[in-house]
C-alpha cells in the first residue's frame, strides 16, 4: 500500500509522519484490497483547542472510503480516524464477501 502524508499551514516532523504510515498500515492487515492512503494534516484556527485535523482516505478496489477527526494532538486525530477507518474498510470486506 502506497501512502502520503501532506501537512497544511506546517511542516510535519519525521515522526508525526511516521506514526501516522504506522497507524494507517495497520488497516493493510485487515483487508488487501486497500489500493494506497492519502493522510492529510492541518492545523484549524491556531488560537483554540481541539484544532488538530486528520483527514485520511483509503482508495480501495470498489471505491473510497473517508474519515475526518480533530482533536488536541495529531496523534490523537489520526488514531481516531484509523478507528473510524477500521470499521468502514471491515464492512466493505463483508460486503465484499457477501457477493
Amino acid at each position: 500500500m502506497n501512502i502520503s502524508v501532506q501537512s497544511v499551514h506546517f511542516d510535519a516532523t519525521a515522526e508525526l509522519k511516521a506514526f501516522a504510515e504506522k497507524k494507517v498500515s495497520k488497516l493493510e492487515k485487515i483487508a488487501d484490497f486497500i489500493v494506497d492512503a492519502e493522510i492529510i494534516l492541518k492545523v484549524v484556527k491556531p488560537e483554540v483547542a481541539n484544532n488538530k485535523e486528520a483527514s485520511i482516505k483509503l482508495n480501495i478496489k470498489s471505491g473510497e472510503l473517508f474519515a475526518n477527526k480533530i482533536a488536541d494532538t495529531f496523534e490523537e486525530a489520526i488514531v481516531l480516524s484509523v478507528e473510524a477507518l477500521e470499521k468502514q474498510v471491515l464492512k466493505a470486506k463483508e460486503k465484499a464477501q457477501a457477493k
